[in-house]
């Protein structure tokens, strides 16, 4: 198959040569010099071309050449050269004059030096062919290629090399680990030294590699990653597809055997013991312990868990992410006295197991941690642990408010002795019992004051004071009726002169600090020395408020501008408590409304401001103003504009379009003419050269003036074109003088018509004679451009002549 192949691509060679012979050959063509009666003459070549073509060789060159003589690569050759010597060769491009060397005269290339296949493949140069003499170039200048020959000189090479790859241990035979490639700088399509076989050098045993692919695959089923975690495999590539005198090249392959969880958990022992103090608080940290697990990375992770019931209730484990070992705390008070050893059974199971490998075993594995409770000297325990206590705010100094108690929980129970921590009572409100815990009180106690006190016991063993315990004890002041009630301000009102009897003045309310159980109940009444006014009046109206009004109709300034109202408040107790109060009343002058304007000397000005509602109002109503203003400005301004726009009958950017057809000339029923024309009077212009305007016989409307001969051309010595003139002048100065507009363009439209013609219309179609009673032989003397036509109209007037003859 190799030799088939390698004759395939000798026969593909000789075809791409022979293809760049012809393909040169119909490139360039001789052209001969340019002198006169030469060959290349270009009053010869009018009369005949003679084609000229390059003729060589195919153009190779093996690479490596080691000769001492220069490598004949090939010969350039024009099909005129006769051998005289008369015609120069030479060539350009790349390697030319310095790689590439040519006989001038015989056209032989020549490689001078050694080339190399894998820098450089081909050159690219272009031939010439002049005239020794004149110099001029008797063929065109033609681009040829040198072709570099290859040779197996260069052996296959891993690129990427060093390899790296990786398989997972307990892998079946054949799993693909990784491929490699090998590179070969030989031409792939010459011959075989590019064709790459691998094989293995060093590691065959475990590993195979595809001989085509590269590809490496295990040859073993037994990898153990625990035993060995990592080969070195050397792979070989050979060119020339293996046969003898390949060359080769070799690369190393680091495989890494990647982990599998094929191995269970253990712990490296089956009991633990550790100890911790009973004091230790909820959240300690008894210990650690670790099962071992060969494999690596996330097969290592593990979760624990306590098995027992028991251990379930005292302890917890958790695991250690960064570690995995389970860490025992305490999840309950211990208490020497109650238990002083306790056993928890701890088991360890893998997070992430591979079924691939359940029937190796099960994945965990179980120890026993046993937890000694050390003894230790605590500090007393309040019981019970309740921490409020009540006193009322008139107990005497040295009433009892509370009685605190405190063990101590050792089995040498000592005696215990209790203090106040001055910290939370620097005012020594309180006192306690050092031997009984009972809680009185230091001083007078006021509960609007301060209603609540928080203060610290401390409880501590009578021959060790280091052992304290301390409760924090919140003690609530009861409240008595011991403060009467007041009014809320020093209320001040004000009565007009025309009050009427009746009208509400003022409306007071009372504060009272204290806070009875069943709310505040307050009574109002004027003092006994009140009661005889007949002034005001006092309404209780039972809500802890009264009303205050005027008893009669009436009041002088100049009399009494001050009435002081006493006021009696009485709260509901008990005991009932009782405070008097003065309601001030000034006398003062109204307008109409009610609305007081002074009392006394002092002048009350009310500002009359307006309301953000009529603020608002005002502003829109200006608004609407406005734009009602500026609207009749804009409608009388297009008014004005549009009549002046009617007046000027301004024509400008108006193109009307029908898209109608007419039906000739002679029709003015079709559309309405009056659009195209002005409305100006041009009947001064059109009547002052006596040429009558429009046709007479078109005017009056008579269908038998239409209709007429064709007419005889008759030349106007003298044309008088003032009318037309002074009609354009006239339009001029009438655009000039209008200001309303900018000076642009404008679409002018000047629907006049002028006078008549002095050639009537061409036209037969509607004439009544026939066209035996018309004479065309005037037509030839219209001129050359009517020759045509009179050739058409008096040719058929001799036909019918002839043949009525």
């Amino acid at each position: 198959m190799a030799k088939g192949l390698q004759g395939f691509l000798w026969t593909m060679l000789l075809l791409f040569c022979a293809i760049q012979d012809l393909r040169a050959w119909a490139m360039h063509t001789a052209v001969e010099g340019t002198g006169p009666g030469q060959p290349g003459d270009p009053a010869l070549l009018a009369g005949r071309r003679v084609k000229r073509g390059w003729v060589w060789n195919q153009f190779f060159v093996v690479e490596e050449y080691t000769g001492t003589e220069p490598l004949y690569v090939g010969k350039i050759h024009s099909d005129s050269d006769e051998g005289d010597g008369s015609i120069k060769y030479t060539i350009s491009g790349e390697g030319a004059g310095t790689i590439f060397l040519i006989d001038e005269i015989t056209g032989d290339i020549h490689a001078t030096e050694r080339l190399d296949r894998e820098q450089k493949t081909f050159y690219t140069l272009r031939a010439q062919a002049r005239d020794r003499q004149t110099d001029q170039l008797l063929e065109p200048e033609s681009e040829f290629i040198i072709k570099v020959q290859d040779i197996n000189d260069s052996e296959p090479r891993f690129l990427e090399g060093p390899y790296i790859g990786s398989v997972a241990e307990l892998s079946p035979i054949g799993t693909s680990v990784m491929q490699v490639m090998a590179s070969d700088a030989d031409d792939p399509t010459y011959g075989s030294s590019a064709r790459v076989v691998y094989s293995v050098l060093e590691g065959e045993q475990h590993f195979t590699v595809d001989s085509k692919t590269g590809v490496i695959r295990t040859a073993v089923a037994d990898l153990d990653r625990e035993t060995q975690d990592r080969y070195e495999v050397v792979i070989r590539a050979t060119d020339m597809a293996g046969q003898l005198g390949g060359l080769s090249g070799s690369t190393t392959v680091t495989v890494v055997i990647t982990d599998v969880n094929d191995n269970p958990p253990r712990f490296p022992q089956k009991l633990y013991q550790f100890s911790i103090v009973e004091t230790a608080p909820v959240g300690t940290a008894i210990g650690r312990v670790k099962a071992e697990d060969s494999d690596v990375g996330e097969n290592t992770d593990m979760t624990y868990q306590v098995k027992d019931e028991e251990g379930m209730e005292v302890f917890k484990v958790t695991t250690d992410s960064n570690t995995q070992e389970a860490v025992i705390t305490v999840q309950k008070p211990l208490d020497y006295e109650s238990k002083k050893v306790h056993t928890v059974v701890v088991e360890a199971l893998n997070k992430f197991v591979d079924p691939r490998f359940v029937d190796l075993g099960t994945f965990r594995d179980q120890t026993i941690v046993r937890v000694s409770v050390l003894d230790v000297d605590e500090p007393p325990e309040f019981r019970p642990p309740s921490n409020l206590m009540e006193v009322q705010e008139d107990a005497h100094i040295g009433s009892v408010v509370g009685v605190v108690t405190a063990l101590d929980p050792d089995s040498a129970n000592h005696p215990v002795r209790y203090a106040i921590d001055r910290s939370t009572d620097a005012e020594r409100i309180f006192d306690i019992d050092a031997n009984t815990g009972a809680i009185v009180t230091g001083k007078v106690l006021d509960r609007e004051t301060a209603g609540w006190h928080n203060i610290t016991v401390l409880a501590m063993e009578e021959d060790n004071h280091s052992q304290v315990s301390r409760a924090s004890l919140r003690i609530r002041i009861l409240d008595v009726n011991d403060n009467p009630p007041k009014l809320a301000t020093p209320y001040e009102a004000a009565v007009c002169e025309d009050a009427k009897p009746g009208q509400l003045i003022q409306t007071i309310s009372v504060v009272d600090p204290d806070e009875p159980q069943g709310g505040h109940h307050f009574y109002f009444t004027l003092v006994p020395e009140a009661t005889n006014n007949h002034h005001f009046s006092l309404l209780d109206i039972k809500d802890n408020t009264a009303a205050v009004h005027t008893q009669r109709m009436g009041f002088n300034r100049q009399e009494q501008d001050v009435y002081l109202l006493p006021i009696l408040v009485v709260d509901s107790g008990p005991p009932a408590l009782s405070s008097t109060g003065t309601l001030t009343i000034r006398v003062c002058g109204c307008d109409s409304n009610g609305a007081i304007q002074s009392c006394n000397s002092t002048t009350y000005i009310v500002s009359a401001t307006l309301s953000p509602g009529a603020l608002i109002a005002l502003l829109v109503c200006v608004l609407i103003l406005v734009v009602l203003v500026l609207l009749i400005l804009t409608l009388k301004r297009h008014h004005k504009s549009h009549l002046t726009s009617e007046d000027d009958e301004d024509m400008r950017d108006n193109v009307i379009k029908y898209n109608d057809e007419g039906g000739g000339e002679q029709d003015t029923e079709a559309y309405d003419m009056s659009a195209l024309r002005s409305l100006y009077d041009f009947s001064e212009i059109k009547g002052g050269d006596g040429g009558g305007g429009l046709r007479e016989g078109v005017l009056s409307g008579n269908p038998a003036s239409e209709l007429h001969a064709l007419p005889q051309w008759v030349q106007s010595p003298d044309l008088d074109f003032s009318m037309f003139r002074d009609y354009i002048c006239k339009k001029v100065e009438q655009a000039d003088e209008d200001l309303s507009v900018p000076p642009y363009d404008s679409f002018q439209t000047y629907a006049f018509e002028g006078s008549d013609s002095p050639v009537p219309s061409l036209s037969s179609i509607n004439t009544w004679s026939s066209g035996s009673e018309q004479d065309f032989s005037y037509l030839g003397g219209w001129g050359p451009r009517f020759r045509q036509l009179a050739v058409l109209y008096a040719g058929r007037r001799g036909e019918e002549d002839s043949e009525e003859s």
